[in-house]
């Protein structure tokens, strides 16, 4: 069964290796296990819904419990202590379109709120209900997954939003096809997800993020329907489609999407190269997606998130045999990690592994083979899982993201990583910090950040660390150049620093677009645009500059 209060399936489990409790406790001090408040306390503590009966929704205070947060930090620190703030009146799960646009109506008759959830997997707070005196509708879309139509001469699927990863991929690839979008909570995230937030797959180097990959679809909104015709391209005024792309529920909800799908390919493989540097590293992985050779990933680890990977790796022999052999040819401690990930007929990845290989080697690369991207590629979506395994030994990880130009990486990386470092100085406080390019493109490249902390007795104090964190983090990426979010959305935690992105025009004229479809505010207010302020969450830069 899925976890209640973390990450995943609650039968698997990511033990670390031995010298994991030693490698944290030197960089963070000892950490201290926290109690945990149980499932029946905190179901305890669901109030009477307050929504009228309807047949499409649940007011079983344990299905509340289950959709009232996700997965961010704070959204742990609540289900974890059991202080969760406010609860969904009711759940619904829709079936159909017809469905969705009944419980639409529901919610105008009774004013109700609504907030559409896909996974629950969002990070920065996209499905969590506020306290108020109106209640709220969480619309589950899981029963709407289905595969309604399959267009293999154009290349086109379309699916109930709220498919899974898994769902979807099992579907196109009894057919031979892949849409290739492997975000790293691919087997919980649905499509509908996907859109609303504009995400972006680990290899989508070679597949695209989800805006290139969306062909249309239909939202249903308060104010009505909007079909989006899957067109290969038009010059029909602006694209609606890109209205909808990162929308995070505030129009209305995604009921179906239009994707464009790709043939299986013939052949895949990853490979892991080591740099002497960073700066060496970061050229050729420049050099290489400026040269628009046709890869899947380009992954570049810093120094520290590679000495840290390496450590945790648990294999202690081979990553000795790995650490002569590197040494010999010269990279040493500042050693990086690059994976390379080659999708596509078999001649051309032959070919293409040639050319980048040998960019690679002109900057002191070293390649050490499959075998490490082959383990990356057999425990991508085992990773979060780690989140339960340090939690449960009292420590907190979080991650954060953002995307700036080639000229500016080097820069922002480290003011991100100093703003980290030092934000619980004055708490006593230490911080493990790594971090590489999970993204890149000819013009720039997303800089993704994990962060690791001690987990405090009082979970507000733990809030309060986040949330230290966080802000200093989030002003740090603002004032250098980046934006505010590459894939995580921007839900309550990033609304805040939007007005320093978009500018009071830009969240004029989205505020403007909401008043279109949602006249009466009923969609998933707070989220995106921060209008009914953000209590317990980053603060509000004065007049949207920090």
């Amino acid at each position: 069964m899925r976890r209640w209060n973390g990450w995943g399936d609650d039968t698997i489990p990511y033990p670390l290796p031995a010298n994991a409790p030693a490698f944290l406790e030197e960089r963070l001090g000892p950490g201290a296990p926290p109690r945990d408040a149980t499932f029946a306390a905190v179901v305890a503590t669901v109030p009477p819904g307050r929504l009228p009966a309807h047949p499409l929704i649940s007011a079983e205070p344990a299905d509340r419990l289950r959709h009232a947060r996700g997965q961010s930090l704070p959204d742990w620190v609540a289900l974890r202590s059991g202080q969760v703030a406010a609860f969904p009146d009711g759940v619904a799960y829709p079936l159909t379109e017809s469905d969705v646009a009944a419980l639409l109506a529901f919610a105008a008759e009774v004013g109700a709120r609504l907030i559409p959830y896909g996974g629950g997997t969002s990070v920065v707070g996209h499905i969590n209900p506020q306290p108020g005196d109106a209640p709220v509708l969480t619309v589950n879309l899981r029963r709407m997954n289905g595969l309604l139509g399959f267009d293999s001469i154009s290349q086109q699927a379309t699916f109930g939003a709220g498919v899974a990863g898994p769902e979807l991929e099992a579907q196109l690839r009894a057919r031979g096809f892949t849409l290739g979008h492997f975000p790293q909570s691919f087997e919980y995230s649905t499509l509908g997800g996907w859109v609303a937030t504009r995400s972006s797959g680990q290899q989508s180097l070679g597949y695209g993020r989800i805006e290139s990959l969306f062909a249309g679809g239909t939202l249903l909104s308060p104010a009505g329907a909007l079909r989006l015709p899957p067109f290969p391209a038009s010059a029909a005024g602006p694209d609606l489609r890109q209205l909808v792309l990162g929308s995070e529920g505030r129009l209305g909800i995604l009921t179906e999407a239009t994707v464009r799908v790709t043939p299986l390919p013939e052949h895949e493989e990853f490979h892991a190269v080591f740099f002497p540097d960073f700066a060496g590293a970061a050229t050729a992985v420049r050099q290489i997606v400026q040269g628009r050779w046709p890869l899947s990933l380009l992954r570049l680890s810093t120094p520290r998130e590679t000495q840290t990977t390496l450590a945790l790796a648990g294999h202690e022999r081979v990553i000795g045999l790995l650490e002569t052999l590197l040494s010999v040819r010269g990279v040493g401690g500042e050693k990086c990690m690059l994976l390379c990930g080659f999708t596509g007929r078999a001649a051309t990845i032959r070919d293409t592994r040639e050319q980048v290989l040998d960019i690679c080697r002109g900057l002191g690369g070293v390649s050490a083979g499959r075998r490490f991207g082959a383990q990356w590629i057999e425990g991508r979506f085992r990773t979060p899982y780690l989140r339960n395994t340090l939690w449960e030994r009292g420590y907190a990880v979080d991650t954060l993201e953002t995307a700036t130009t080639w000229d500016n990486v080097p820069r922002l990386l480290g003011q991100i990583e100093d703003a980290l470092s030092g934000a619980l100085d004055d708490r006593g406080e230490r911080v493990h910090i790594f971090t590489h390019l999970s993204h890149v493109y000819p013009q720039g490249a997303s800089i993704y950040a994990t962060y690791l902390f001690r987990l405090a007795a009082d979970p507000d104090e733990t809030l309060d660390r986040w949330r230290a964190l966080k802000s200093a983090a989030s002003r740090a990426i603002v004032a250098g150049g980046g934006t505010i979010s590459h894939q995580h959305g921007v839900g309550r935690d990033h609304a805040p620093y939007l007005a320093a992105e978009k500018g009071a025009l830009g969240l004029g004229a989205l505020a403007a677009a909401a008043r279109c479809f949602d006249p009466d505010g009923r969609m998933n207010p707070g989220v995106l645009l921060a209008d009914d302020g953000a209590a317990g969450r980053p603060e509000r830069p004065v007049g949207g500059k920090l």
